[in-house]
């Protein structure tokens, strides 16, 4: 498979700037991939494709405002910051990207909060990429909840609001996982009561994690896949969970993985039984077409970018021909793209 493959044109106005409210009146497109049967629905239908016995899996990693703005040291250039991990918590240093990059270099210190405290540049990573160390002495994330700006994707096209730290958050986030720089955006249509109603027809509950990093914001350089390397991103499937999980698949009911996220963390987490495994570490898992899936029944996404992970993710679970009938329908209907945009449902 070639990346080539996985390109489409879209028309700007079908990028969703603003969430759908409330989240679940977004619409949500159905395949069905034994028969190639196309549905339209409101994103609240979902409940009518799942089952006592089913096991929705959830990614509760939760998003800080990770988008900082500061001045440089002498010159008061103003630079963008975006943080992406934290290395060593009790050395303050994170890898972080720059903008402008051509502006910051080893040594360089930046200042935030009206001069309160700094980071220095210690090592460069990549074109855009700097390790640095931060000079603040209490509880880093505090201010930075302060400060700090939801990081949309560039294609918004729009600055960040105060409203953005609700909005681009699901709602099974956990406090305690405050270490993504993206939702996972399929997860963004749930409300609470909708997943009230969805737990009151028999369906489990399944939480994972993995924190998403910068490989939301990259693109793939190179047409042939099989040279195509992910960021590694940490995740975490409990013993709970993956007892929740299990007890799905040995009744043969399905597993809906809400985003590619959580797919990434399942299908890195494969016993040779065909189960979950309790497991946590890094996964730079990279699914594109063909890929066959163990765990993964029923798989719920976004409308997604061209030739990004996710639409291959995607390609490979609906298979290429198939996932470009729905997108051209979603196109002809309508349908709002991207991280804010509308839910695809494929089973």
């Amino acid at each position: 498979m070639k990346l080539s493959e996985f390109k489409y044109a879209l028309q700007k106005n079908m990028i969703a700037k603003f969430p759908a409210d409330p989240r679940d009146s977004a619409k949500l497109m159905v395949l069905n991939r034994s028969n190639g049967r196309i549905e339209t629905r409101a994103f609240s239908d979902i409940i009518d494709y799942l089952h006592k016995g089913d096991c929705l899996v959830v990614n509760e990693t939760k998003v800080f405002p990770a988008r900082l703005f500061g001045k440089k040291e002498k010159t008061n250039a103003k630079i963008e910051v975006m943080l992406l991990r934290e290395l060593k918590s009790e050395d303050r240093i994170w890898d972080v990207l720059v903008e402008p990059a051509r502006k910051v270099r080893i040594g360089n210190k930046i200042y935030f909060d009206n001069n309160k405290f700094h980071c220095e540049v210690i090592d460069n990573t990549t074109s855009r990429g700097r390790t640095v160390r931060f000079s603040y002495d209490g509880n880093l994330f505090k201010v930075i909840e302060r400060i700090g700006q939801m990081p949309l994707p560039e294609y918004i096209k729009r600055e960040p609001t105060e409203h953005d730290k609700k909005t681009y958050q699901c709602i099974f986030a956990n406090k305690a996982n405050l270490a993504s720089i993206a939702p996972p955006t399929a997860g963004l249509h749930f409300t609470e009561d909708l997943l009230h109603d969805i737990e009151a027809k028999g369906v489990k509950i399944a939480k994972v994690l993995l924190n998403i990093g910068q490989g939301v914001f990259e693109k793939i350089e190179v047409e042939d896949l099989t040279k195509h390397r992910m960021y590694s991103e940490y995740f975490n499937i409990s013993r709970e969970s993956a007892e929740i999980i299990n007890k799905s698949l040995k009744s043969k009911k399905s597993v809906i993985a809400v985003g590619s996220s959580v797919v990434r963390a399942l299908e890195s987490s494969v016993l040779t039984s065909g189960t979950v495994k309790p497991n946590r570490g890094w996964t730079d898992k990279f699914i594109y077409p063909p890929f066959d899936f163990k765990i993964t029944d029923k798989f719920l996404t976004n409308f997604q970018p061209p030739a990004s992970p996710s639409l291959l993710m995607s390609a490979a679970f609906a298979g290429k021909d198939e996932l470009f009938k729905v997108y051209k329908k979603a196109m002809k209907s309508d349908y709002r793209f991207y991280a804010y945009g509308d839910a695809l449902l494929m089973y």
